[in-house]
C-alpha cells in the first residue's frame, strides 16, 4: 500500500473525535481535505474505513485495526525524526505547537522571541486550538507539544501514548460586577442565588466548575452558556451575572469586576502534553526547557504544586 502520514493521521483523528469536521478542526485542515485523505485511504485499502453513526462518523472493524497500525507507523516516524534531529549539530527543525487562547496571550510573545535568539535553526509554528482538542491533537500527532489545562476535578482522560508537565497551578477566584458584594472573600454557598456565566457542561472546564459546587452542595444557576473568556468577562462587567477566572483569563480581557476570593478551593493545572515517543526530541526538549524557565520566573504561587518531571508524569 501507498500510503501518507497525512492520510495516516487522518484516519486517527476520525477515530478519536467521531466526525470528519472535528478531526479537520483537531488537524487544521478543512472537512473536505479530510475526507479526500481518507478517501484515498480507503481506495489503497480496497475496502471501507467508516461507516455514518447518526450525524457522526465511526470506523469499520478494518478501519480500527488499521488506525492501531497507524499510530505504530507515525510513532516509528517521531522517532526517525529524533534520531535525525539528535545527529544535528545545533537544535532544528520544525515544532508544531499548540495552545488554548489565555496561555497564548500570556506565554507565546516572550517564549517565541526567546527560542528564535537561542534556536535560531529552529522553526516553531503554532496554533490556538480549542482547549478541550489540544490532548487528541498531540495523540494524532497533528502537533508536537500542546499547553493544555487539567482539572482536578474534572481529570484528563488517560492515553498511556502521551506524557504531561505540570507547568503552573492557578486558583480560580469568581469575577463579579462591579460593587454587587461588599466583601473580599465569599463562599460557594452565598453565590447559589446569583446568576452564573459557564462554559457548557459538555466541555472539561464546564464539567470541573460543576463539580466543584456540587462537592459544596451548590447548583450554579446558569444563565448565560459561553465559552469565550473574553466575552464571558464583557458580560459580567456589564452586570449580567458572575464567573469563575485566573488571573491568566482575567489578563486576556482585563474588565472592571470586583475579584471575590473563594473560601473553597477550585484549583486548574496549566500543563505541556507530549507524545510519549517523541518526549526525546531535541526540539521538544529545548522548548520545554524554554517554557519552564519561562514559568520559573513567576512568582512562587504561580508555580507548579510540586516537582513533575515530564519523563514521571504520563497520561497513563
Amino acid at each position: 500500500m501507498d500510503w501518507t502520514s497525512v492520510q495516516l493521521r487522518a484516519l486517527v483523528a476520525v477515530q478519536q473525535t467521531g466526525s470528519v469536521r472535528a478531526a479537520a478542526d483537531e488537524l487544521g485542515y478543512t472537512p473536505g481535505a479530510v475526507s479526500q485523505q481518507i478517501s484515498a485511504l480507503e481506495r489503497e485499502a480496497g475496502t471501507a474505513l467508516t461507516e455514518r453513526i447518526g450525524r457522526g462518523l465511526r470506523l469499520t472493524p478494518i478501519g480500527v485495526e488499521l488506525a492501531a497500525h497507524a499510530r505504530r507507523i507515525l510513532d516509528v516516524d517521531a522517532q526517525i525524526v529524533a534520531a535525525l534531529e539528535a545527529s544535528a549539530d545545533a537544535v532544528q527543525g520544525e515544532l508544531y505547537v499548540g495552545a488554548f487562547a489565555s496561555a497564548a496571550v500570556d506565554m507565546w510573545p516572550a517564549l517565541l522571541r526567546t527560542l528564535r535568539s537561542t534556536y535560531p535553526e529552529l522553526s516553531v509554528v503554532t496554533r490556538e486550538l480549542d482547549v478541550d482538542d489540544l490532548h487528541a491533537s498531540v495523540a494524532s500527532g497533528a502537533i508536537d507539544v500542546a499547553v493544555g489545562l487539567d482539572y482536578p476535578d474534572n481529570p484528563i482522560p488517560r492515553d498511556p501514548h502521551l506524557r504531561s508537565l505540570t507547568l503552573r497551578r492557578e486558583r480560580f477566584e469568581i469575577a463579579a460586577p462591579a460593587t454587587t458584594f461588599n466583601q473580599s472573600t465569599i463562599r460557594l454557598a452565598d453565590l447559589a442565588d446569583r446568576d452564573w456565566i459557564l462554559a457548557p457542561e459538555a466541555s472539561q472546564y464546564g464539567r470541573a466548575v460543576r463539580a466543584v459546587c456540587r462537592r459544596y452542595g451548590v447548583e450554579p444557576r446558569v444563565r448565560h452558556e459561553v465559552t469565550d473568556t473574553a466575552v464571558s468577562m464583557a458580560m459580567v462587567e456589564a452586570g449580567l451575572g458572575i464567573a469563575p477566572a485566573t488571573e491568566s483569563m482575567l489578563r486576556l480581557r482585563p474588565a472592571r469586576v470586583d475579584r471575590l476570593t473563594l473560601a473553597e478551593e477550585f484549583v486548574r493545572d496549566i500543563v505541556a502534553v507530549v507524545r510519549t515517543v517523541a518526549a526525546d526530541r531535541p526540539a521538544i526538549k529545548a522548548f520545554l526547557d524554554a517554557l519552564t524557565a519561562s514559568i520559573d520566573d513567576r512568582p512562587i504561587d504561580d508555580r507548579p504544586p510540586a516537582e513533575s518531571p515530564l519523563a514521571d508524569n504520563s497520561i497513563g
